[in-house]
């Protein structure tokens, strides 16, 4: 079968299907090799791993996975594409096409059945509108996840990377440093896709933490006071949590547990760190207590 990553065949394998562009899955097709052994690269796919495949499309990166790994899994949600992965994979013996939603799939037991349970490596090209639930739902089902290599609109890139005190810091940065090292590896430009987006995009490498890199003792707690605080950007931290009625955190009680930590009432939380949220939910939660 033709390499995809090449645009002619990839153009004539569109033709040949009469393959109608599903806006609501957010298809763009890649076309660039170069970009293509980028991701490959950057994933480290070697010929022990067991890849996991998020929207293979027509199987352009798939055949490049399919190169490199033992065994490729891809999850494809429009069924419309099934029968054009059985032709362009079918040199490939070391892949499996499911047709299901990512979202309503158990990677844990693909996991276990196809990897012993050992950590697996996810690569996708994800549709920019579902990219945050289909990250924050491999992390928080706490599938053995070894690294995720994506492509993603540049945006949320920078989101992931985001530090504190900048306008793209938010609880997917906080998410994406708890679970994982993030670097930015490319840039992509519109033009490396059929169709074009209207945006650009970028391939991030998150690189996930064996353990998280601080402790909280109420993870689920930490979370909520993470949402909380950025729930209401232009309010302080304080009336941020005292404002969520979910959180059970009174006006007085969070600003206990600021002075507790040394910040100012007037603190707003995208000044915080990682760290610094562990301790304030710590706090909060002991404060809860007496």
């Amino acid at each position: 079968m033709a390499t995809l990553g090449v645009p002619q065949n990839t153009i004539e394998i569109l033709k040949k299907h009469n393959i109608k562009f599903q806006k609501k899955f957010g298809q763009n097709f890649l076309i660039d090799t170069y970009v293509l052994e980028k991701i490959v690269s950057a994933a480290g796919i070697t010929e022990d791993d067991f890849v996991l495949e998020i929207g293979p499309g027509i199987g352009t990166m798939t055949q490049y996975l399919c190169e490199n790994a033992r065994e490729v899994m891809a999850v494809e949600i429009d069924k419309s594409l099934i029968p054009v992965l059985s032709e362009t994979l079918s040199s490939y013996n070391n892949v499996t096409v499911i047709n299901k939603d990512i979202l309503k799939t158990d990677i844990n037991k693909i996991a276990q059945d196809y990897n012993d349970g050992k950590p697996l490596k996810v690569v996708a090209n994800l549709p920019y509108y579902i990219t945050t639930p289909i990250i924050m739902g491999l992390f928080e089902g706490h599938v053995p996840l070894g690294s995720i290599t994506v492509m993603v609109q540049k945006e949320v890139a920078q989101r992931m990377q985001a530090v504190p005190g900048t306008k793209d810091y938010g609880a997917l940065s906080l998410a994406v440093q708890y679970y994982s090292d993030a670097v930015i590896v490319a840039n992509v430009p519109a033009n490396c896709f059929i169709p074009r987006p209207n945006v650009g995009s970028a391939v991030i490498h998150l690189e996930c933490h064996k353990e998280p890199p601080v402790v909280a003792d109420n993870e689920k707690l930490m979370w909520r006071v993470i949402h909380a605080s950025f729930n209401q950007r232009r309010k302080t931290l304080q009336n941020g949590l005292a404002n969520d009625s979910g959180l059970g955190i009174s006006k007085d009680m969070a600003a206990e547990a600021l002075k507790q930590m040394g910040l100012a009432e007037t603190v707003r939380g995208e000044t915080l760190g990682l760290g610094q949220f562990a301790e304030l939910s710590n706090i909060l939660g002991r404060i809860k207590l007496q």
